[in-house]
């Protein structure tokens, strides 16, 4: 893209040095000076703690051709054409949308934001999307799918990549054939215009809760930040049972003549509603009233609040063009969420295993109640807690959570870097202690926990592997090992069975 078609786009001005004219060809956007390449536009961002001015010369060291920022620190002088713009954090977003050909353009997107359940429904649409015959990506916490369906990571690690990261995997998409896009889209991708580029055409709402407050400053806050999505959407597809929240969010929804369709797992009167929901030890099946009528339907998942997902999911698809049986029936094939309650395969004798990414005290709250609804014997758990500087505090409510809500608990590491895990491990005991619970274990390597805890179930006992979910490495003080939690589930399987 040229440069000058770059100003005009971002409404900047520029400033023209002899040796870089407006001629010249911006081939790519970044913050971030190390990751800079040769025809780069760098965007100096002034952050809490660092001004993206000081890596300037990082940044033309390795090729940038220009820098956008509002504004240069008093004594510092760019070498580059230097592009003045009012808010630099958009422009960014703004600058590798149009360098990337604004690729969502080109796509049906369906995005999705809530405190619960996003990754589930964003999956799901997927899943409905493309068993129903479109060629789709996904953007989501987990990673990213191109059409061809295999899970890839970005170049780093956000819950939603930054904006550049985000044109350029929708790009990819339409290279290879896409023709829709589903987008889990985090508050912080929201408030941090990550996702500022992406035109959606359905936002999916799953709910509001208490969470990351520490970032947005208050409920009220959390809220204005999400509703960014619902506001930028041609449709919304509205959870009822929301309560205040979903009576403020109707009127953003159908500003200047834009829908919504709502939804309610819990009986409420909404477009598409649940009732007879019946929940079993490896499926959810219950009845859909939407549109065209009551039907029949199966979830291969556990935990009552999938319904809400599923109906989430159905009703965004439905909004792109899928008929509703068609969406009912496809539902029954879901594979579920790589460690999100994902369940291991199990033969005659084997206990149920269970992987999931619960890693906080309330978070294995609700995971241990879900299970245990549907578990016949004991419930097992084996968990640990991460060290470093991740918040020491929540290790003995972990202990004493996962006492207090399973049968036999097995504490063990996870990512542990440099605390030791005995301080870990004895934080945690400290917890079930003043709980008055003796049910538990200690066993530091996580393998052999998992192991210790698979061996020693019942046939009819659950064991919920929490914590790692689908993380592939395990980080401990002597240094970082691969690690996929469902393969350790799957061996410690056939070792009982003696494979």
């Amino acid at each position: 893209m040229k440069l000058a078609d770059l100003v005009v786009a971002l409404d900047a001005q520029l400033a023209d040095t002899p040796d870089h004219p407006r001629g010249i060809e911006v081939t790519g956007v970044s913050h971030q000076a190390a990751w800079i390449r040769p025809g780069d536009l760098f965007v100096a961002i002034r952050g809490a703690r660092f001004d993206g001015h000081g890596f300037m010369d990082e940044a033309i060291e390795r090729g940038a051709v220009a820098v956008a920022g509002e504004g240069l620190p008093e004594g510092l002088r760019c070498n580059l054409p230097y592009l003045a713009v009012s808010d630099a954090r958009a422009a960014l977003a703004d600058a590798a949308t149009e360098v990337m050909g604004r690729p969502s353009d080109h796509l049906t997107v369906v995005g999705v934001t809530g405190t619960d359940g996003k990754t589930t429904t964003s999956c799901l649409a997927l899943h409905l999307l493309r068993a129903t015959g479109s060629r789709t990506g996904l953007l989501s916490t987990i990673g990213y799918e191109l059409p061809d369906g295999v899970l890839r990571q970005p170049p780093s690690h956000f819950t939603t990549p930054e904006a550049p990261q985000v044109q350029h995997i929708l790009r990819e998409m339409v290279r290879h054939g896409a023709t829709a896009a589903v987008v889990e889209s985090s508050s912080h991708a929201l408030a941090l215009d990550r996702v500022r580029g992406v035109s959606y055409d359905v936002a999916v709402w799953t709910n509001l809760t208490g969470e990351h407050l520490d970032f947005h400053g208050s409920m009220e806050q959390y809220f204005a930040d999400k509703a960014k999505l619902v506001r930028r959407a041609a449709h919304s597809v509205l959870n009822v049972d929301d309560g205040p929240w979903f009576e403020r969010l109707v009127p953003l929804a159908t500003e200047g003549g834009r829908t919504c369709t709502t939804y309610s797992a819990e009986g409420n009167e909404a477009d598409w509603r649940a009732t007879d929901v019946e929940e079993g030890p490896a499926e959810i099946t219950f009845t859909v009233h939407g549109p065209e009528g009551q039907m029949p339907a199966r979830l291969p998942m556990i935990g009552r609040f999938n319904v809400a997902n599923a109906l989430a999911a159905m009703a965004g698809v439905a909004a792109t063009g899928v008929p509703q049986r068609a969406a009912v029936e496809a539902l029954s094939g879901f594979g579920g969420v790589a460690g999100r309650m994902e369940m291991v395969e199990r033969q005659d004798g084997d206990p149920r295993v269970i992987v999931d990414f619960a890693h906080t005290p309330p978070s294995l709250d609700k995971a241990l109640e879900t299970v245990r609804v549907t578990t016949e014997g004991q419930l097992w758990v084996v968990i640990g807690s991460a060290g470093g500087p991740r918040d020491p505090s929540k290790r003995a409510p972990l202990g004493e959570v996962a006492t207090l809500r399973a049968d036999r608990v097995v504490l063990t590491e996870e990512d542990h870097r440099d605390t030791p895990l005995e301080d870990i491990l004895a934080e945690m005991e400290r917890g079930a202690r003043e709980a008055g619970r003796d049910n538990y274990v200690s066993i530091g390597d996580r393998r052999e926990a998992i192991r210790y805890a698979v061996r020693e179930a019942a046939p009819q006992d659950t064991v919920l592997l929490a914590g790692k979910g689908p993380e592939e490495t395990l980080e401990r003080d002597t240094g970082t090992i691969p690690w996929e939690e469902i393969e350790e589930a799957r061996e410690a399987l056939r070792l009982r069975r003696g494979d």
